[in-house]
């Protein structure tokens, strides 16, 4: 995210704030550490989710704005047999190439920003004292921590993701350390959260935490 639209986005989110009572909680953690699980957990609970991961995908889907504007700049060839977007294609392209990345967030972070915004809005309509929970995956990285009232941050050790990742997305060991590489280090992250669960366990040991974290935050919302 450029300078320009990260002052944009925390002037967008302070002024939301002023305007409602909901108490903005982000989401992240390294990659595969489990966010899906966790998010899915404190919804359960009651927390309002908005997920970047799933408005990502929205608002590249076919016939979108979106998913034209990085035809018209990638080509054809990161298109499916379907006519979707190849997401493991594309995501090679960008990954080994930092320019191109830029030129893709570009393209789409104002589109999942307004589509973000938009299911706030439509959060605080409906229930002005909301605790929403928005999952961002490189929210670190992003440098969008500033904009939440608390932070949850879900740990797993680099060994557990990268036996994750090859679970997952049946990539090879080298493939799976290079991901994790890209990203800030963990020991980097985990010193912005207020609250970090460990997934390293059993899911009713992450139940449990995540049960403590949410009476957390209800008292903060009181």
């Amino acid at each position: 995210m450029s300078p320009v639209t990260h002052k944009i986005f925390e002037a967008a989110i302070k002024n939301f704030l002023d305007k409602n009572n909901c108490l903005l909680v982000g989401l992240t953690g390294g990659i595969a550490s489990g966010k899906s699980t966790v998010s899915d957990i404190l919804e359960k609970l009651g927390a309002e989710l908005i997920d970047f991961d799933l408005i990502a995908r929205r608002v590249v889907q076919p016939g979108t704005p979106g998913l034209k504007a990085i035809v018209n700049y990638f080509g054809k060839h990161i298109l499916s047999k379907e006519g979707t977007l190849d997401r493991k294609k594309l995501s090679k392209i960008v990954f080994q190439d930092s320019s191109k990345r830029k030129v893709l967030e570009s393209l789409t972070h104002p589109l999942i920003y307004q589509e973000f915004f938009k299911q706030m809005e439509t959060i605080a309509k409906n229930d002005s004292g909301a605790i929403i929970l928005v999952s961002i995956p490189l929210l670190i990285e992003q440098n969008l921590q500033y904009a939440f009232d608390n932070l949850i941050f879900v740990y797993v050790t680099q060994k557990t993701q990268v036996e994750r990742l090859i679970q997952r997305d049946g990539i090879s060991k080298t493939e799976a350390n290079n991901i994790i590489k890209s990203q800030l280090p963990i020991d980097e992250k985990v010193s912005f959260a207020n609250f970090i669960i460990n997934n390293e366990n059993t899911i009713e040991e992450t139940k449990r935490q995540v049960k403590w974290v949410w009476d957390e935050l209800k008292k903060v919302q009181k």
